[in-house]
């Protein structure tokens, strides 16, 4: 609007015409899906590629499970402080350059880790390397709710989150693979070759902002307005959820391929790798619940998958390796139903700083993936894989049995009207 005075009418009508959000039909539209498609399979690859990698890392480090466990708490502690740091500076400074810096810092410490003998500075890099990480969730979401119409928004949506969970597998599976193959140090020289080929595609489709506006707010404002959400009992309900399903699902992640290395299977890392493929019920799960919601409900389907999320962890104890794998992929449909389904109710609940709200749910969420890391090590270490299964499997579904005995009411309508009215 500043500029208006210093355009002629023409530019006038090109810039009405260039600020109308883009649908399926604009060339635009997929550039911007296929851009952030290839990011953040990247980047959630490079964030889980090392969780295959824990049972050689005692081996080749000669450190115990729980000091193991911490290249994976580690990477989501900086996650964390990044979400938070760079979540304030996206809507200061443009989403953009955020997306690109996240490649970019990402594909840096698959350089340096594979050099070092010492963990501590692997563990100190794969710290810097979440941080990075975090410019892309940080902005992604915002930018596709700023550039995209509202009707074609929710499929662009669908489709970032389906990425995410084909990265996290490919990651996984990959990593391993030519670890056991060659060596993880390949794995990692690989996964920054692949790494600068997504920045180089990504600079070049990926379409500046048009409809990014800046924050003008005081900084203590948007402080005000973060800490508003945390005094929001339903939105902690839902923050919570976030914990309880990414430490559920996290954990499983982490201790099975501890327990599938040893008696009665005693399977290679090789072999291992192929039990993530079940993420492949992730890439159809976080559509195909969207889907559903539409039919019968957002609630509805949200408490079938955090069920379904629970029943199929509990598969996981028993001892038949057909048995587990069919409890894996239930594992996988079960969490991206609730989590997409999670994620997108904190943007319809809340009415101003949603983008905080959205920070605060990812923050949660991450907070369960350092959880599911190392805070359950004593467990696995006293109980081993079936006390630590039964855990996971009970802890979802004691959460929905405590979550729906709370009152839930028009608590969050109310509390956010009276912050606008304040």
């Amino acid at each position: 609007m500043f500029l208006k005075n210093n355009v002629t009418k023409e530019e006038n009508s090109n810039k009405t015409i260039e600020k109308k959000p883009y649908s399926v039909k604009d060339s635009y539209f997929w550039r911007i899906n296929a851009s952030l498609a290839l990011a953040s399979f990247f980047i959630f690859a490079s964030m889980y590629a090392i969780q295959p990698l824990l049972p050689v890392f005692v081996d080749e480090f000669q450190i115990s499970v729980s000091v193991s466990s911490l290249s994976m708490s580690f990477t989501i502690i900086g996650l964390i402080v990044g979400l938070i740091i760079l979540g304030f500076l996206s809507d200061r400074m443009g989403r953009t350059q955020f997306i690109k810096i996240s490649l970019l810092g990402a594909i840096f410490p698959f350089l340096l880790m594979p050099i070092t003998d010492s963990f501590i500075i692997f563990i100190i890099l794969r710290f810097i390397q979440g941080f990075a990480l975090a410019g892309l969730p940080a902005a992604a979401l915002a930018y596709l709710h700023e550039e995209i119409e509202p009707k074609s928004a929710a499929f662009a949506t669908a489709l970032y989150i389906s990425s995410n969970a084909l990265g996290g597998m490919a990651g996984r599976v990959i990593t391993g693979i030519v670890s056991d193959a060659i060596s993880w140090q390949v794995a990692f020289y690989g996964l920054a070759a692949f790494g600068g080929l997504i920045l180089i595609l990504t600079h070049f489709l990926l379409p500046h902002s048009k409809h990014f506006q800046p924050s003008r707010l005081r900084f203590s404002k948007d402080i005000d307005g973060f800490l508003f959400h945390l005094k929001d009992p339903q939105l902690l309900l839902v923050f919570g959820l976030g914990i309880v399903l990414q430490m559920s699902f996290t954990g499983v992640w982490t201790y099975l391929p501890f327990y599938l290395q040893e008696e009665p299977f005693l399977l290679s890392l090789h072999t291992i790798s192929y039990f993530f493929l079940a993420y492949g019920l992730g890439v159809i799960g976080s559509p195909l619940a969207g889907w559903l919601s539409s039919f019968i409900g957002l609630e509805k389907v949200r408490i079938g998958g955090m069920l379904t999320l629970g029943i199929g962890i509990l598969f996981t104890v028993h001892n038949s390796l057909p048995i587990i794998v069919v409890g894996l992929c239930i594992t996988c449909l079960g969490f991206f139903t609730a989590h997409s389904l999670t994620a997108s109710s904190v943007s319809e609940t809340v009415t101003h700083h949603k983008g905080s709200a959205s920070s605060l749910y990812l923050v949660s969420y991450y907070i369960g993936v350092t959880l599911g890391s190392s805070a359950l090590a004593p467990i696995w270490e006293n109980f081993h894989w079936k006390g630590l299964a039964v855990l996971l499997g009970l802890i979802p579904m004691v959460y929905l049995l405590v979550s729906r005995s709370i009152p839930h009411g028009r608590r969050q309508n109310t509390s956010n009207s009276a912050y606008m009215n304040k």
